[in-house]
């Protein structure tokens, strides 16, 4: 099993995989394996059928959870282990399609205003006017801050893509305040380490734990995670005018697909035209003659 793991990894890091990936690859390897007690060179379609489907029953895990364990189990034993064949016997779940609960730009106020110290503060700030995801939050340095070209630069996103986003005049300020306050040296949200503050990146936890308090005291119902304040700023754009190639790119979306998804949550695009039934002209309700019967208990 130690050297199906070191094969696995190897062929992971040539193909430049990230951190996260490569975790959840040899976490579901080795729970295939443990699932059958038996090294997962031994196992062929029936088995990999059989893991599948205890994912969904017994584990209960999203039909999304599921796809990514997919991945792993095809990485494992087309690349890996190289039986192409098997390609055919490891189907992606369907997924369904829902659409990310965003707030609106009042919500996000409260969310803000909301925050309990300096440091949640500036980062629920710097996720939505940013638009980054968690990880790209945890990893920014200070030398990300570009206050000449007023930007900042979000290195090696998701797929390894470098990006850059505008640097908004109130989140500088805000940044200038929190920095007298917190005194960062590289990274500009820095993590804990034993219970003390130490200079390295974040983690997800702490980013999760912002949303999480402040949508609480701000008495904000709707699940907040990092990635709503994403799908705010993504939305919010749209609503302000922005178009969507310009969206992709702040984003860092390879597929302008993944994009689109916003049309379906900006009010402007929602309200542009006109409802049917306003454009018809229908009877008043006081001139339907007739009683409807009601049911009977």
């Amino acid at each position: 099993m130690t050297q199906l793991r070191n094969m696995v990894l190897e062929e992971l890091q040539r193909r430049n995989y990230s951190q996260n990936t490569t975790k959840i690859y040899i976490r579901t390897i080795w729970e295939l394996a443990r699932h059958f007690h038996r090294s997962p060179e031994e196992l062929g379609p029936e088995h990999i059928r059989e893991f599948q489907a205890h994912l969904f029953s017994e584990q209960k895990l999203a039909a999304q959870t599921v796809a990514q364990r997919t991945a792993a189990l095809r990485f494992l034993f087309v690349k890996t282990l190289k039986r192409p064949y098997m390609l055919e016997h490891i189907p992606f779940p369907k997924t369904p399609f829902r659409l990310p609960i965003i707030l609106s730009q009042e919500e996000v106020a409260r969310l803000i205003d909301a925050a309990p110290n300096l440091l949640h503060r500036t980062m629920l700030m710097t996720l939505y006017s940013t638009g980054m995801r968690s990880a790209e939050l945890a990893h920014l340095k200070a030398a990300d801050i570009d206050k000449e070209l007023m930007q900042v630069h979000i290195h090696e996103g998701k797929g390894k893509r470098d990006r850059n986003v505008p640097l908004s005049p109130k989140l500088l300020e805000a940044l200038r305040q929190y920095w007298r306050w917190m005194k960062p040296v590289t990274y500009v949200f820095p993590g804990m380490v034993k219970g003390r503050r130490v200079d390295v990146p974040a983690s997800a936890k702490i980013v999760w734990n912002a949303c999480r308090v402040a949508a609480q005291r701000a008495g904000i119902t709707k699940p907040v995670h990092p990635h709503t304040l994403r799908h705010c700023y993504a939305t919010h754009l749209l609503d302000a005018g922005a178009d969507l190639p310009s969206i992709q790119k702040l984003l860092g979306h390879a597929d302008i697909r993944d994009t689109t998804i916003y049309l379906h949550l900006s009010r402007k695009h929602l309200t542009s035209v006109a409802n049917p039934l306003d454009e018809i002209q229908v009877s008043s309700s006081t001139t339907v003659q007739g009683r409807v019967k009601r049911a009977r208990k």
